[in-house]
């Protein structure tokens, strides 16, 4: 297994449920790939995530799924708050990276799977229309895993302090 730099700033890392918290409630991120001729690619895209993995759905071809095909080493960040304090030249910020390896998910049972984590994701308690997607397009959508083998959570200095109860300075 890849060994993975330890955050500098520790003290801005947040915990793993406060990470897989803000996983769950963001609704997109970047996925970021290396293609075929060595450029990283960098695609905002929406996600499901369940059980340590990330589900993304993609069309069947293209420069996402070619660079999958040529590298399976990917990163997926998201940013959940983003508040510029340009009086203090700083950001309050959170967000997540996550590091591992992603596929195209080829077994039937698997995609439904995924395709109706991402159903239910944005379009929570509508099951019919969730079926009726999936019948209508989803033999036509690629399904995307990301197994996530590394992951950290960090906020700006100024949330970390304001959570711990202490006065910015």
């Amino acid at each position: 297994m890849t060994e993975f730099k330890e955050m500098r700033r520790k003290r801005q890392q947040l915990s793993e449920e406060e990470t897989a918290d803000l996983l769950r409630h963001a609704t997109s991120g970047v996925l970021s790939l290396l293609d075929c001729n060595g450029y990283p690619y960098g695609v905002p895209i929406s996600y499901a995530y369940a059980k340590n993995k990330l589900y993304f759905h993609s069309a069947t071809n293209g420069h996402k799924i070619d660079a999958i095909h040529c590298a399976d080493k990917a990163s997926f960040t998201i940013i959940c708050k983003d508040d510029v304090h340009p009086e203090t030249f700083t950001t309050q910020f959170r967000s997540v990276i996550c590091f591992g390896r992603v596929r195209i998910v080829d077994d039937t049972d698997e995609r439904i799977h995924a395709l109706r984590l991402l159903g239910e994701r944005y379009n929570p308690g509508n099951e019919q229309a969730i079926d009726e997607e999936i019948k209508k397009s989803g033999s036509h959508a690629a399904v995307i895993e990301f197994d996530i083998e590394h992951i950290t959570g960090k906020e700006g200095i100024e949330l970390t302090r304001m959570r711990n109860g202490k006065q910015q300075s």
